[in-house]
């Protein structure tokens, strides 16, 4: 396809509804998402990373590592779709493709620089749900299927709530190099597959619900961290998948996405002594 610039709603819309995906090709981009972080989270790590009960630390950071690679993986895939379908990697393909644009009015299409405020309440409710819904979904969803209860040192949470890991982490600035990285691609692999690569060619299959679909996708793909599977739900589908649809706008996913390391960073600098 040429590269294009979006001027007016109707050339927008034309383009948004070409090409859709079936439903054979979103679930093969989801395979291809979901089973590489499947394999190194439940393959490689085991085989990798050193005993848990001896070096703890050591298989934090392998495992981080891991997971890092896998989203690394996502990011590059999407892209790899990308020129695929575009012929190019050029910033304004990318720009309109991923719908990386400043949110657009839901009745005319149109964009408005005003609707960047409701990444207010959707940034709180997001941070809101990590901390009071998802725990209690966790809770019922461990206790439905007892199976899905982490391995000792299989969830970085745990790791990083326990006092004696605390304290053997205390300095330790490449694991914080490490978390870095992750965090980076955490955010924009999963989104740019997401939301960028997916979200818009789905509406030819789920219609106006493909925000619903592309939510639990998402959720669904954690199978590197399956006992947070239905903890995500809440937040996947409503502060990630809705905001994104409902505004045309990639970047509101992707800044509500990033909200969740207002939490994780200031416990991670407490954990290495940095406060």
């Amino acid at each position: 396809m040429a590269d294009i610039t979006i001027s007016d709603s109707t050339a927008w819309n034309k383009v948004q509804e070409k090409n859709q995906y079936s439903l054979a090709k979103i679930l093969g981009i989801w395979v291809a998402a979901a089973l590489p972080m499947a394999i190194l989270g439940w393959v490689a790590y085991p085989a990798l990373a050193p005993d848990f009960e001896s070096d703890p630390i050591g298989a934090a950071k392998t495992r981080v590592a891991l997971l890092t690679v896998g989203l690394i993986w996502m990011f590059v895939l999407s892209l790899f779709i990308l020129y695929r379908e575009e012929g190019n990697l050029r910033w304004a393909t990318i720009r309109r493709r991923f719908w990386l644009n400043t949110p657009r009015d839901t009745k005319t299409s149109e964009p408005r620089r005003r609707l960047w405020l409701w990444l207010i309440p959707f940034a709180l409710l997001f941070l809101a749900s990590m901390v009071t819904i998802a725990p209690i979904l966790g809770s019922w969803w461990l206790a439905v299927l007892p199976f899905f209860e982490p391995p000792a040192g299989f969830d970085p949470g745990e790791l990083l709530s326990s006092p004696e890991i605390q304290a053997k982490l205390v300095g330790a600035w490449d694991f914080l190099l490490l978390f870095a990285v992750l965090a980076i691609f955490n955010t924009f692999g999963e989104e740019f597959l997401f939301r960028g690569v997916l979200l818009p060619k789905m509406g030819g299959i789920f219609g106006r619900w493909d925000w619903v679909a592309n939510g639990v996708l998402f959720s669904a793909y954690h199978w590197h961290e399956p006992w947070g599977i239905l903890p995500l739900m809440v937040g996947s589908l409503f502060m990630l998948a809705l905001p994104a649809r409902l505004f045309r706008s990639t970047w509101m996913s992707i800044i509500i996405h990033s909200t969740q390391y207002v939490v994780f960073i200031p416990i991670l600098f407490a954990v290495l002594g940095l406060t």
